[in-house]
């Protein structure tokens, strides 16, 4: 009996891998659509890079500054990646981008190909012909995995990208012209305002290599950049301006700085390099970044692109491309792959490798540093991609993952506030959103075996940032177990993000071994218990002296005590003991009504109107999936003993929230972590409590797929039966053996093996109801 079972498991693999044998030399590729989210809420960047590489090199549709006569404009929010679909004209090509982020910076050393007469001045999209920008149509745009390319209407040039992890590589075709010009704008940047600038240089080093830096303060308080240009032509002639009012400019003056002197500087510079073209001429460009120096800025290019061979960094960034789309191979339609693949690309651009070739990167104190067994990395947007990005990666990217926790162990090694990152990019700590949410990221990869980093040093820098006094109104919510509300007006959900920090914290050090840390973060855990209202049935808020905030509006998104959501939602933020917090609700019926009740209510316009990450394209019912609170609150039906109803609500997010189309994404993608629930969620299984070790069932949406977990470990998911009615968990097995309940753990999986379930088109509520 027990060899059946084991030849039938064997047999079982072995056709799930046949089946799957074509997608081993397909190229995924094709499925990838990065136009998908570039769009309101998107958020993301259509060019080219490489999987987490340093340079995004994407175009640019406008110069809309964040401030107009000193007042936040609103409008810059829709250009957080540069590019908006909608948008009749390019401004040019820069080098750094976010992806699907809620607030934006970088947009660095913007470069525009142009004709005719020089003009250094962007100009308007009213009007194109006051400045450099041009014209573009769609049907003359292409883009996939690591290139980009468009036809400028304008200038008759077709411009070309490519990069490799640390290189743009422009590519662009000249009509014949005595009066060309490659122009390259220091003063552009994304999230833009008078002063960003501190300071910004270049030298003409000979005819073909330009080196320089800028300052920027931004997002970044304080962003250095370097670059090595190098042109395929020598330069005819270069020049700037500088239109900066300055009262006192030194002995500068005598020199005449504009005309093919090769040392400029200031803190509003544009440049030009101008040629003479032939019709059809290529001119290439390639460009290196470095945090570290225009040394190692031509460190990088030497490296990585030594020659001028366009269509060889093409043909390289398609494969790394195509071999870490690999790392999850599917069966299912054309469409559904579209979905899939493009959700999978977005999850691989960040975080990014933040250093040098030879090791060297910017470290948080400013200084440099040299990474010495692991790649540093850097954009982590940790509020965000906790949930389910780094736990995919975790699953997938093993090697990396150890690489951007020993990043942030040197993050907290450099602070001087004792501090993991909270939310950091480009060797600057930004502060934005709440929470101790490094903690999880580095709990859950221990949990789940991934080894690399010093697990005691981790332990100590998760107590730091838990304990600092400096950060996020910690001293109160150790003295009063919870954030008053009249000393932020975000503390309830500070107090609830802090509680399930703490709860992962106990989790690591009882790991390792240290049960007096581990009890002390255990009862820490339980404080969002302080902050649920019996009376009401919700999270509410507290003051100082104890009292409960009236009136309380459980629907109002806004100074209620809650960060982009409200009561209704994060209420249901205690990811780390569900069962109790079903207890206090009332019990598994009244608790899955509530959760009906969220996912059907309607919420009117005026509970989120002052909220930009919270849009009606992201909402069922009161539920947002377009924002990360309530990512996890679908499958929360597992624990009520309603499995059923999770596999509804996920097949109708699935089917509903990710469109192929310039606007189909629901929300900000925030550095992929969207793009994760949807790869999780594909699957069968989610990361409901990342550092518990275990995932929740869902409902999986593709027939089979293959998850290449490191090793030669692969773990296939084939769903039998599935069809657009057949959404339902019928049964399922683990290598053979019947699974009764509605969660699978890490150990479970790791190793590889076959996770098979059979679909119906009726609910089984007698299925994994305990």
């Amino acid at each position: 009996m027990y060899l059946r079972k084991i030849i039938s498991l064997f047999v079982s693999v072995w056709i799930a891998g046949t089946s799957l044998a074509q997608n081993k030399t397909e190229d995924l590729t094709q499925y990838v659509n990065p136009l998908i989210g570039t769009q309101e809420m998107g958020h993301v960047f259509p060019g080219a890079c490489v999987p987490f590489g340093m340079v995004q090199l994407s175009p640019d549709t406008d110069t809309i500054p964040y401030d107009f006569e000193g007042k936040y404009t609103g409008t810059v929010y829709r250009y957080c990646a540069g590019y908006q679909h909608n948008d009749p004209t390019i401004v040019g090509f820069s080098h750094t981008h976010f992806s699907g982020t809620g607030h934006s910076d970088l947009g660095d050393f913007l470069i525009m190909p142009t004709t005719g007469k020089l003009q250094l001045n962007p100009g308007t999209a009213d009007n194109p012909e006051s400045g450099y920008r041009s014209r573009f149509s769609h049907d003359e745009e292409t883009t996939v995995p690591g290139y980009y390319t468009v036809q400028l209407k304008d200038y008759d040039i077709k411009a070309e990208l490519t990069t490799s992890e640390h290189v743009g590589f422009h590519q662009y075709t000249f009509p014949e012209n005595d009066d060309s010009h490659i122009i390259l704008d220091l003063t552009h940047g994304i999230y833009n305002y008078d002063g960003k600038v501190l300071w910004s240089q270049v030298w003409v080093q000979n005819d073909t290599l330009v080196t320089g830096y800028r300052i920027t303060s931004g997002w970044a308080r304080t962003n250095y950049l370097y670059f090595a240009m190098v042109f395929s032509k020598p330069i005819e002639n270069f020049g700037c301006e500088n239109h900066e009012d300055q009262v006192y400019k030194g002995f500068w003056r005598k020199i005449d700085q504009e005309h093919n002197f090769p040392e400029m500087g200031g803190r509003n510079l544009k440049t030009h390099f101008d040629f003479k073209t032939k019709d059809g001429e290529k001119i290439k460009v390639k460009f290196a970044i470095s945090a570290v120096s225009t040394e190692g800025a031509l460190k990088n290019l030497k490296a990585e692109v030594p020659h001028f061979d366009f269509e060889k960094v093409k043909t390289e960034a398609h494969q790394k491309w195509q071999n870490e789309l690999g790392k999850i191979t599917i069966n299912a339609s054309p469409e559904k792959k579209t979905a899939f693949y493009t959700s999978l690309y977005h999850t691989f651009i960040n975080p990014v490798e933040y250093m040098d070739v030879d090791g060297q990167y910017r470290g948080i104190d400013h200084q440099i540093h040299k990474a010495e067994g692991f790649v540093n990395y850097s954009i982590f947007s940790l509020w965000d991609t906790y949930r389910a990005l780094h736990p995919l990666l975790t699953l997938i990217q093993p090697k990396r993952t150890s690489d951007m926790i020993n990043s942030m162990l040197a993050h907290y090694d450099q602070s001087v506030l004792g501090m993991l990152p909270v939310w950091s990019h480009f060797g600057n700590e930004n502060w934005c959103m709440i929470g101790n949410h490094a903690v999880p990221v580095i709990v859950d990869a221990w949990i789940n075996g991934i080894r690399g980093f010093d697990s005691q040093h981790a332990l100590d820098a998760c107590v730091s940032s838990a304990t600092n006094k400096y950060y996020g109104n910690i001293p109160d919510y150790m003295k009063l177990g919870y954030v008053p509300y009249e000393k932020n007006a975000t503390g309830s959900s500070m107090t609830l993000e802090y509680a399930y920090d703490d709860w992962t914290i106990a989790q690591l050090a009882k790991s390792i071994g240290k049960n007096d840390v581990a009890a002390t973060f255990e009862k820490r855990a339980e404080n969002w218990e302080i902050l649920f209202n019996d009376k009401t049935g919700f999270v509410g808020a507290k003051d100082s002296k104890g009292n409960w905030k009236t009136p309380f509006d459980p629907l109002q998104t806004h100074d209620e005590g809650f960060i982009e959501g409200n009561a209704w939602n994060y209420s249901l933020y205690v990811p780390q003991d569900i069962t109790s917090l079903i207890q206090k609700m009332g019990g598994n019926r009244c608790f899955s009504d509530h959760l009906d009740s969220l996912f059907t209510m309607y919420l009117p316009d005026k509970y989120f109107a002052e909220t930009e990450d919270i849009t009606r394209e992201g909402l069922m019912g009161c539920y947002v999936h377009g924002n990360e609170p309530s990512h996890h609150v679908a499958y929360m039906y597992n624990w009520a003993g309603k499995p059923w109803k999770t596999q509804e609500r996920i097949h109708e997010i699935i089917t509903t929230k990710y469109l192929n189309k310039p606007d189909g994404l629901c929300g900000n993608d925030d550095c992929g972590q969207m793009s994760a629930w949807y790869i999780f969620s594909s699957l069968g299984f989610y990361p409901v409590c990342p550092g518990s070790g275990e995932y929740a069932i869902g409902s999986p949406s593709v027939k089979q797929g293959v998850i290449d977990l490191g090793d030669g470990k692969k773990l296939h998911v084939n769903a039998n039966n599935l069809s657009d009615k057949n959404i339902y968990v019928k049964s399922l097995k683990l290598n053979g053996k019947p699974i009764n309940r509605s969660i699978i753990t890490n150990r479970e999986i790791r190793n590889g093996g076959e996770l098979v379930f059979e679909m119906s088109a009726k609910p089984n509520k007698k299925w994994a109801t305990k």
